[in-house]
């Protein structure tokens, strides 16, 4: 029995493994917006796998996009805690945004329900950055996959509402949202505390 070996098109040129393909393939014909919300969704699996976390979606959507929950025998308050988590994907940030900070525009409603305190179950921001075209989102080898650009974590509880409509709110570059930061957060959660 003969395997087919996959095409090395996969890599960035500037990685200077393979070269990229003579023709680029042709996307679906999906609106951007709807495939960076499916991006996002990929990122935020990808970090509760490596987390040992689970996830659940809630239906019907109120605004928020997902539970996270996470068993461990070290934690005080239940021997799983639950956080929940809104995500937001933006191209209009560039890659690794200079300073503490970078801004992101919420609309006042939205906040409201993310800003909410007390809470018996915490919520937290995922923001990511995406490049603007959708080719550079990823690149995939033989050893690795590489989700491009970054997610970044807040939790906005008693965070004022400011604007009239939309309210702008600052996103520490300092909170990747990775699997460290995730059990983290979850071992915070499950000692009684806030993410």
């Amino acid at each position: 029995m003969t395997l087919a070996q996959p095409e090395p098109g996969g890599l960035s040129p500037a990685s200077g493994r393979y070269p990229r393909p003579a023709t680029t393939p042709q996307r679906g014909g999906l609106a951007t917006t709807a495939c960076m919300e499916t991006l996002q969704v990929g990122y935020l699996h990808a970090i509760a796998a490596a987390s040992g976390c689970s996830l659940a979606q809630p239906f019907p959507d109120n605004g928020i996009d997902w539970h996270v929950s996470h068993g461990a025998p070290g934690h005080t308050v239940d021997d799983e805690v639950t956080i929940k988590v809104q995500l937001k994907c933006t191209y209009q940030t560039a890659p690794r945004p200079p300073g503490p900070t970078f801004a992101f525009t919420l609309d006042n409603d939205h906040l409201r329900k993310l800003a909410r305190t007390p809470v018996s179950v915490h919520k937290i921001l995922v923001v990511m950055l995406v490049p603007r075209q959708p080719e550079d989102w990823l690149r995939a080898g033989h050893d690795h996959l590489e989700l491009r650009h970054c997610c970044y974590w807040i939790n906005l509880a008693g965070h004022p509402v400011t604007g009239r409509r939309r309210t702008t709110v600052r996103i520490p570059t300092t909170r990747i949202f990775d699997d460290r930061a995730l059990c983290e957060i979850m071992t915070r959660v499950g000692a009684g505390g806030r993410p």
